[in-house]
């Protein structure tokens, strides 16, 4: 799933959006991207621990100014989380 911080739900929609995620076979949910504040970075490394989930990171980079964050300016995944890349 990427950057599930994007989205407006309450705790119990949130609940529900990855339990049905999950039981449809979600396998990664986006932990680090440019749309994310550090605050959710711990909320979706829970999130990817909780559930099972493999995390990936991306930079939602799109060009020099036009952006939160520039290119590789975010954090590296929190060392609790298998990333996706985790086999490759």
């Amino acid at each position: 799933m990427a950057h599930p911080g994007r989205y407006n739900y309450t705790d119990t929609q949130h609940d529900a959006l990855f339990d049905e995620f999950t039981a449809l076979g979600g396998g990664a949910v986006e932990v680090v991207t440019g749309s994310h504040t550090p605050d959710q970075y711990r909320r979706y490394a829970e999130v990817a621990r909780h559930y099972g989930l493999l995390a990936s990171r991306g930079s939602d980079f799109h060009g020099p100014g036009e952006g939160r964050v520039e290119l590789g300016a975010l954090p590296p995944l929190p060392s609790t989380v298998t990333p996706v890349w985790h086999d490759w």
